[in-house]
C-alpha cells in the first residue's frame, strides 16, 4: 500500500534548519513493526505516525528513532501539529486552533498559531535526589573539570542530565567519547546528556547541544522535551517570582542546523505549576512512499 508523508524541519522558520521530522499524517493500516522500518528508512532523528481517532482535532500520535519507539517527544510533537494544521491529507486547514496528541505517556495538547505550535506538557517534573558523576560527564564529553560549572538528573516527560558548561565554546568544544559513555552512564538515571550555557532568568537565552546515543542519535539538531526538563528544573532550582517565565533556547548550530526553541513555566505559591515548549515548524516536502502488505494493526 501507499502512504503518505510530509517533510518537515521543526524549531525554524528556515528549510534546512532545525530538526528533520518525516509526519505520516494517516498512519492507520501501519504496524509497529511497519513504522519502525519507516523510522529506520528515513533515519532521521524521528518519525510521527498519526491515527485518527473519532474527534477531529483528537489523534494518536506514535513517535520513532530509528532505533526505538519513544513515549513522548517534543519537535515531533510540535512538528505534527503545524503539519496537520497546514492542511491537506484530508485534513481542514487551521490557522489557529488546539489539538489533542495521545502519545504512550498519556494526552499531550498542542495550540497552534499558523507555523507556530507550543504544546503543554502535562508529565509532572521529576528529579532524582543523586548527582551525576561530575568528573566522568567531563571525561564523556572530552571537556576537562574547569569547563563544567555543575550538572543534575531531571525531566518532564523524558529523563535527561543536564550540564552546564562555563562557556558557549565549552558547548562547541564538547566531543561524545562513546567508549566512556557506555561503560559509565549509559545504564544511569538518564543516558542522555544536555550541555548548555548561559545565565537563567526569565526571558533570557541558552546555548545548547544534545547527545542521545542511547535512541539511536549521536547528536540532536533541537530537543523539545529536552527544553521542558530544564525550564523546569532552571525555575525550581531558582528564586523566581510567581508567574510566567520565558527561555530561549538555540541548538543545532554546530550541525549545521541552527534551532530555536521556546519554553515556558508557571509557578504558584513557589511550585512549579506548568511548563510549554514551542517553536516553529516549515514543509520542506511532501511524497508516498510503498509499504509491503501486511498484517494490519496499530
Amino acid at each position: 500500500m501507499e502512504y503518505g508523508f510530509v517533510l518537515a524541519d521543526v524549531f525554524t522558520e528556515q528549510p534546512f534548519g532545525g530538526n528533520q521530522l518525516a509526519v505520516f499524517p494517516d498512519a492507520r493500516g501501519l504496524s509497529g513493526t511497519d513504522m519502525q522500518a519507516l523510522a529506520k528508512e528515513f533515519n532521521f532523528s524521528e518519525t510521527a505516525f498519526v491515527c485518527p481517532l473519532a474527534d477531529p482535532d483528537t489523534h494518536r500520535l506514535r513517535i520513532f528513532t530509528p532505533h526505538m519507539e519513544l513515549p513522548f517527544a517534543g519537535h515531533p510533537t510540535i512538528g505534527t501539529a503545524s503539519v496537520l494544521a497546514a492542511g491537506g491529507h484530508g485534513r481542514r486547514q487551521m490557522d489557529e486552533g488546539r489539538m489533542t496528541f495521545v502519545e504512550v505517556i498519556g494526552p499531550v495538547t498542542v495550540d497552534v498559531h499558523s507555523t507556530f505550535s507550543r504544546m503543554a506538557v502535562m508529565a509532572p517534573f521529576e528529579a532524582p535526589s543523586h548527582r551525576p558523576p561530575l568528573q566522568t560527564i567531563a571525561e564523556a564529553l572530552s571537556l576537562t573539570g574547569e569547563d563544567l560549572l555543575e550538572c543534575w538528573y531531571g525531566g518532564a516527560g523524558l529523563q535527561f542530565c543536564y550540564v552546564r558548561l562555563a562557556s558557549a565554546d565549552a558547548v562547541d568544544r564538547a566531543v561524545l567519547d562513546k567508549a566512556v559513555w557506555a561503560a559509565d552512564l549509559a545504564d544511569g538515571w538518564s543516558p542522555h546528556l544536555y550541555v548548555f550555557a548561559g545565565e537563567f532568568h526569565s526571558g533570557s537565552t541558552l546555548y545548547a547541544r544534545a547527545f542521545v546515543p542511547a535512541v539511536g542519535v549521536d547528536e540532536d539538531p533541537a530537543t523539545g522535551s529536552a527544553g521542558a526538563g530544564l525550564i523546569g528544573s532552571l525555575t525550581q532550582r531558582s528564586a523566581l517570582p510567581d508567574g510566567e517565565h520565558t527561555l530561549s533556547i538555540r541548538q543545532g548550530s554546530r550541525m549545521g542546523r541552527p534551532s530555536l526553541i521556546e519554553a515556558g513555566a508557571r509557578t504558584e505559591g513557589g511550585r512549579l505549576v506548568g511548563i510549554s515548549v514551542g517553536g516553529f515548524t516549515t514543509i520542506v516536502g511532501k511524497g508516498t512512499i510503498t509499504v509491503p502488505n501486511r498484517r494490519a494493526g496499530v
